[in-house]
């Protein structure tokens, strides 16, 4: 084939200004050429970024035609016009639906039944106009149905406004209230709303309580949190009976709860915070029940009295199991749902809390994921859940938790004739170099052989013990039917195999994450599913930081690597306690004011390991605007790549200067964004343009 070759284009990468600045702690001194980077009012700065824009465009410029032949192709699977599943609350149906040429939901309710009338909610296209980036936080309505609480953020910050709109006048109330998280509770009179407010560092920090209609310089504050390392989140049992506040570090756990009929209670604490325990609490009639990891590793349930909570109590109802995570619980009127994790797939089962009788929620393939969907009624033996799979489409059932059936509400329609037949989905299993099996999820066009000469795209995260889903997609559609295989490092540092899985891929173990991608790498070649010169590697944020370090510790494994809003500058993110990823960071990566840490740390975080050496070909992104991972670590990291490497390979910045973590908002600008990935990714592998033939050798 004739490759695209992007040497055709010659322009100089640009070369950004030295600024030595030393940074010391322990007696070790840093030298940082581009700290001056974090400073966005230096004019220098937001040349910098585009200057790398546009260096990013005239190398890639030879791919706008194939760009915008994988976004027609992506965007033509999409049902444009189309309409969620309708959940039942009370005597309302909600639901969301999309138009065609519309980048934004719409959102609906139709009360009696889905014959009645259709009432607009929402429409979050009206909303956006005029904005660059639009998107949606809370969105609540009040326990009658008359109010609806909703909170906007336009620039990617993440720092949203909240607005309440009379849903029978299509009023906006007076008030509207700023620097609000994604975070809110009704109580039940219809009138109070408990909401989350952030600190400078982008943490919810404080609590407070508004009535309806009154000046929010009024509100009342009804909880602090002064320790930097506890996040504060506002929720609402489904039996509406209580409002929680929750506060969480990565470690430790706290809940206070309220009378939802008293908003002007006090809120009481459940149990005191212990370092080290983790605990979530539900309510069913007379009792409360508490996922907890006291002495459990992988969690337990216990229950207590409401009208005496107190720790000694508490009732065991599943003891602790070495094999097998609880990872949540949802309670209804007669139904407890048990959500758990088990060789390395999610599980559920629902007992009957009349009669004692279990059953389990079961799925027949080798790897997919599964959730639950919105379940707002409290007395329903109804249980919305999704399904997914590498390739099964997003499908939404109803269980019926008194007869173990289910009825397939909506499979999500993959338009041009999708035929999951032809695809095939696997679970493997890599050795990693302490012996450890790491899963891979795999998924590939039927026809593939391993013969060892098939381009693959490997991806992983691998932190927080998040698990990475194996879900369906219709956009990767466009690289497996060109032969591409496709394939998920479920390494250590997520919660797939459990918990002690997770704890085996943080703080001093945290290269296990790095080493298990590689192995899982190494792996797939040895079993001739690719090889070096035709693997592509992939992630984001966290899952950036994974990019980063296997690249710096094996870059002649990979031939491609894309970092999205790479974590990579970590020794000095987490030393700045004015940012997000810093204070409440040290129970995940540890405290670098600790040389033990400090050392650790160092010795794998990215920016602080680029060598001059050779570098496969690289795509970094960020987000001007990005809160969670700051725009400097992308843009320093590429900056010191350029300084050090020593190939010719491509390297290339894409800095959005008006959007965050998340990239662009609306789903047109999104697909935009995956088909600019997808173009590098396959003009550096030298794939066809068109789908359905493999490079040839």
């Amino acid at each position: 084939m004739n490759k695209m070759d992007s040497s055709q284009t010659t322009v100089t990468p640009p070369i950004a200004e030295k600024r030595p600045q030393v940074l010391e702690l322990h007696g070790d001194k840093r030298i940082d050429n581009y700290f001056w980077m974090r400073d966005h009012q230096d004019p220098k700065t937001i040349a910098y970024l585009e200057a790398e824009n546009a260096y990013t465009q005239a190398k890639i410029q030879h791919t706008e035609a194939f760009q915008q032949q994988l976004y027609e192709e992506m965007l033509s699977r999409i049902k444009e016009t189309d309409l969620s599943v309708p959940y039942r609350k009370d005597e309302y149906y909600y639901y969301s639906r999309t138009e065609e040429g519309k980048a934004y939901p719409i959102y609906c309710r139709q009360k009696g039944s889905l014959d009645a009338p259709e009432e607009v909610l929402l429409d979050q296209n009206e909303l956006a106009q005029g904005h660059d980036f639009f998107s949606i936080g809370v969105l609540q309505v009040s326990p009658n149905h008359q109010i609806l609480a909703y909170s906007v953020d336009t620039t990617g910050s993440e720092r949203y406004t909240l607005f309440f709109l009379d849903l029978n006048t299509r009023q906006l109330y007076p008030e509207s209230i700023s620097d609000t998280y994604f975070s809110l509770a009704w109580a039940n009179d219809n009138q109070t709303v408990f909401y989350t407010k952030l600190d400078d560092a982008n943490r919810p920090f404080q609590l407070f309580r508004h009535t309806l209609a009154t000046d929010v310089n009024e509100d009342i504050l009804i909880y602090h949190e002064p320790d930097d390392i506890y996040y504060l989140a506002v929720g609402k049992t489904r039996s509406q009976a209580y409002i929680l506040l929750s506060l969480g570090s990565k470690i430790t756990s706290e809940v206070h709860y309220l009378d939802a009929n008293n908003p002007t209670g006090k809120f009481q604490l459940f149990h005191p915070r212990s370092t080290g325990v983790e605990y979530d609490i539900d309510h069913h009639n007379d009792y409360f029940y508490i996922v907890t990891n006291e002495q459990a590793i992988n969690f337990k349930l216990m229950k207590t009295p409401v009208n005496s909570p107190s720790k000694e109590n508490w009732q065991t109802v599943i003891p602790h199991r070495e094999d097998v995570m609880l990872s949540g619980i949802s309670l209804f009127a007669n139904h407890l749902v048990i959500y758990e994790r088990k060789d390395g797939l999610p599980i559920g089962r629902v007992q009957n809390l009349k009669t004692g009788e279990e059953h389990n929620i079961t799925f027949p393939e080798p790897t997919y994921s599964f959730f639950e969907g919105s379940n707002p009624e409290f007395d329903t033996t109804t249980l919305r859940i999704h399904y997914t799979s590498l390739i099964t489409p997003p499908s939404v059932f109803d269980y019926d938790m008194e007869t173990n059936e289910r009825e397939l509400k909506k499979e999500t329609e993959v338009l041009g004739g999708y035929d999951r037949t032809q695809y095939n989905s696997e679970k493997l299993m890599a050795p990693a170099p302490d012996g450890t099996q790491i899963p891979i999820s795999i998924v590939y066009k039927k026809g593939i052989k391993k013969d060892g000469k098939n381009p693959l795209y490997l991806t992983g995260y691998g932190a927080y013990g998040a698990s990475y889903p194996a879900s369906f997609s219709s956009t990767r559609l466009s690289l497996l039917d060109r032969g591409i295989v496709f394939a998920i490092a479920h390494v250590r540092g997520g919660g797939e195999m459990g918990r002690k899985w997770y704890e085996d891929g943080k703080f001093l173990h945290k290269k296990n994450t790095f080493t298990d991608f590689i192995a899982c790498a190494e792996y797939l070649i040895s079993e001739g599913w690719t090889t070096s010169n035709k693997l592509a590697i992939s992630g984001g944020s966290a899952g950036g930081l994974l990019m980063g370090a296997v690249v710096n510790m094996r870059p002649d494994l990979f031939k491609v690597v894309v970092a999205d809003v790479p974590f990579v500058d970590v020794v000095t993110t987490i030393l700045d306690t004015s940012l997000p990823l810093s204070a409440m960071e040290w129970e995940e990566w540890g405290n670098p004011n600790d040389k033990v840490y400090y050392d650790y740390m160092k010795s794998y975080s990215p920016y602080d390991n680029v060598e001059a050496k050779d570098y496969p070909d690289m795509l970094i992104t960020a987000g001007l605007n990005d809160a969670r991972v700051k725009y400097w670590e992308p843009a320093k990291w590429t900056a010191k790549l350029r300084e050090l490497k020593t190939d010719d390979n491509i390297l290339l910045l894409k800095t959005n200067m008006g959007a965050g973590h998340s990239g662009a908002s609306g789903r047109y600008e999104s697909l935009k964004e995956l088909a600019f990935e997808y173009a590098f990714v396959l003009d550096r592998l030298g794939v066809e343009k068109r789908p359905g033939i493999r490079d040839r050798d």
